[in-house]
């Protein structure tokens, strides 16, 4: 096939420059460059880091299977990365993105090119930075179209992303700083965003609220985007239903629902027919905006969303997907397992230094580990010790709500599991209550799609609970979220040599160090290495 190409100009706090070279396809628009002063956000004027002056980032469009090259300049005054969140970059671990990790950071004034390489995904992706809390604002989605030649396992439809975002009155960069400092909690959202706006609950917002425009009959795809810094968010269109159809860059089964429960950095591909005249509206409201003529209702139409304390809603939702398993999008679950994790996931804190007291639980400075290891973020680069724990050092009734005080203060360190190439693996990931921290994680594997298996509620059962797995059409996701006060399980084969960031989603559990890495070695040839 001919090589097209086009350049795409994308800014990073207004100043970064992305100049993509796209391989095998060109759909893209040049942007100006520019820095943003936003007034239009609950009362406020302020500049913030954006791409392409623009909140969110602009769409990247692409086909299963494409190519492309990003060159990447930092004209901000933060380092950064960019990870392509989904991408399983097949033996290319040096384009992932995670600071320290996978590479060095882009400093200001430099520049660095990645070459994403789409393999098995299909659906809707997303990009973000990786390097410190900018990606608050500095994200965008990733649309990935069949292949030319196939299509959609549905009636092709129109594709409209929607993303969902946190919004900060403040400066989030210096906020992180003050937080570290302090060893208290990060300030919280001050709202959230659909496509960048808040809506009309939200003072001084009306007029900027994002409205998209249908035609009466016509069906859309929603392209479904949780950015949100910290928190899991309930989504639905009043008088609509909604049918969702893929997650994470992968097919599913078809669900009918109401609403979704949609956790940070996952996907959701959902359709939705343009068949009544409404008004859709969350914490964070957006308008459907039906063209032609019709009467409008008297009323506005408002949703009847969950309570956000409604668990029992979270949990049908996500207990009802299921992989598409047909023979054009067939699944692979290993049946037989090397190696097997279980990796417990805890709010922590560390003692204050000095003697003084901190703003954390009990004068002492808020942390969280993997394993009872609290990872060291690096300064320079990661050197590791090959020796992550198989399982946690200490075996307690981890749900329960008073937890030993043993556990409460983690190792410090950077253990990282080795894995051999094309072993297959199963990881449960164990929720706990320590310091009464309990509460659903998304967790995200770099570099990998995995099946969910299994999940519930209280301590994983060894002997009991896989007896109940789906190993027939287990969801592939990129990011799990383990029930709060439960545990969930996953499987993948380790068939991508490289190295491979795991950590929560939530953004203040990453930073105080919910991480490990992953490092799947090179098989025995050269198209099985990196």
């Amino acid at each position: 096939m001919e090589l097209l190409k086009k350049k795409v100009l994308l800014e990073l706090h207004g100043l970064l420059l992305l100049n993509v070279l796209i391989l095998c396809m060109a759909r893209e628009h040049v942007p100006s460059v520019n820095w943003e002063t936003w007034s239009t956000r609950l009362c406020s004027t302020q500049k913030i880091f954006t791409a392409n002056g623009l909140f969110p980032g602009p769409a990247l469009y692409m086909h299963k299977g494409d190519r492309l090259k990003v060159n990447v300049r930092n004209q901000g005054k933060y380092n950064i990365t960019i990870h392509w969140h989904g991408v399983k970059q097949p033996r290319n671990p040096w384009s992932d993105g995670p600071v320290y990790i996978t590479q060095c950071p882009i400093k200001p004034g430099a520049n660095f090119t990645y070459e994403i390489i789409l393999s098995t995904e299909e659906g809707t992706l997303w990009w973000h930075t990786h390097s410190d809390w900018s990606r608050t604002t500095v994200h965008g989605p990733i649309i990935i179209l069949p292949k030319i030649g196939t299509t959609y396992p549905f009636p092709k439809p129109h594709a409209v992303p929607i993303v969902l975002a946190s919004w900060y009155k403040g400066d989030v960069m210096e906020m992180i700083k003050t937080s570290l400092r302090s060893g208290g909690d990060p300030m919280t959202a001050d709202a959230f965003t659909i496509n960048g706006q808040p809506g009309d609950l939200y003072n001084c917002s009306k007029e900027g609220t994002f409205r998209m425009t249908v035609d009466h009959g016509q069906t859309y795809l929603l392209c479904i985007i949780n950015s949100i810094s910290n928190d899991e968010m309930f989504f639905m269109i009043a008088h609509h239903n909604l049918i969702v159809v893929g997650i994470d860059g992968a097919y599913i089964k078809p669900i009918r629902t109401s609403y979704i429960m949609i956790i940070p950095g996952q996907t959701m591909d959902v359709l939705i027919k343009a068949n009544h005249v409404v008004y859709a509206n969350t914490t964070t409201t957006a308008i459907l905006q039906y063209s032609g003529n019709y009467t409008a209702p008297s009323t506005l139409l408002f949703p009847d969303l969950p309570n956000f304390t409604d668990i029992d809603s979270a949990t049908n939702f996500t207990e009802r997907l299921r992989a598409l398993a047909s023979k054009d999008h067939p699944v692979d679950v290993p049946k037989s397992i090397d190696t097997q994790l279980l990796i417990t996931i805890s709010m922590d804190t560390f003692p204050c230094s000095d003697n003084n007291s901190s703003e954390g639980t009990n004068g002492m400075r808020l942390a969280s580990s993997m394993n009872n290891i609290s990872f060291v973020q690096p300064s320079v680069d990661t050197c590791y010790e090959p020796n992550f724990p198989s399982k946690p050092p200490f075996i307690f009734n981890f749900t329960a709500t008073k937890t030993p005080d043993n556990v409460t203060t983690p190792g410090r360190g950077t253990k990282v599991r080795i894995l051999e190439y094309n072993s297959t693996v199963e990881i449960v990931f164990q929720g706990t209550n320590v310091l009464n921290g309990a509460e659903n994680h998304p967790v995200h594997l770099h570099g990998y799609s995995f099946y969910v298996v299994g999940s519930g509620f209280g301590n994983f059962n060894n002997r009991t609970d896989p007896n109940n797995y789906n190993l027939v059409d287990p969801p592939e996701l990129n990011t799990v979220g383990v029930p709060k006060n439960g545990w969930a399980a996953i499987r993948f084969r380790a068939d991508n040599p490289g190295v491979c960031f795991l950590h929560c989603h939530l953004e203040q559990h990453s930073t105080w160090a919910m991480d490990t890495v992953l490092i799947v070695k090179n098989g025995k040839t050269p198209s099985t290495s990196f």
